[in-house]
């Protein structure tokens, strides 16, 4: 799998599986009791569910799969490309939109990941569907998403100790549309 394909099933699968989003608890109705013991925490998950579940499975699948696809994008010629231009040969989505984009990295030393794709959108204006050139009475805009990293959190100088980390949502570009 590459870059693209990546970053597109990724998002997908942190908008499918909530990663960072707090749940609103179901309601239950009356006289039904808990099914045991729960965890501490907002997330109220029984005690039963966390005690088969490894911690934080999920977060290091997801950064791993983030740092495989910033990887691909440094060994690929896609951080070159500046053109405004639509290429119906390719398969990639960002590069068949009517408003293409490319993808840039995005580094914060004190994120975890430090490095992320970020789209870029490579048109001021939207390619015309007929013509097959930019045409400026449409604006490209970028389309946000918020994805979960974790925060260092370190005492500033002259203080030492510890980092702590907190686990927060970013709001990152994950491609570009096009709007009159």
């Amino acid at each position: 799998m590459d870059w693209p394909r990546n970053m597109l099933f990724l998002l997908t699968i942190s908008i499918f599986l909530g990663l960072g989003q707090p749940r609103s608890p179901k309601s239950k109705r009356k006289g039904q009791g808990r099914s045991g013991p729960l965890a501490p925490g907002p997330h109220q998950v029984p005690l039963d569910l966390v005690s088969r579940v490894k911690p934080y499975a999920r977060m290091e699948e997801y950064e791993r799969n983030i740092e495989e696809m910033v990887a691909q994008l440094r060994n690929s010629s896609e951080l070159a490309k500046r053109k405004c231009e639509v290429n119906l040969q390719l398969w990639m989505s960002n590069k068949r939109s009517l408003s293409p984009w490319g993808y840039s990295i995005n580094h914060d030393p004190s994120r975890i990941p430090a490095d992320l794709p970020e789209a870029r959108c490579l048109c001021l204006g939207c390619v015309n569907p007929f013509t097959m050139q930019e045409d400026r009475s449409m604006v490209s805009v970028p389309v946000f998403s918020q994805v979960p990293v974790r925060r260092r959190l370190c005492p500033p100088p002259p203080r030492t100790g510890p980092c702590r980390q907190r686990a927060v949502m970013e709001t990152i570009a994950v491609g570009c549309t096009c709007i009159f």
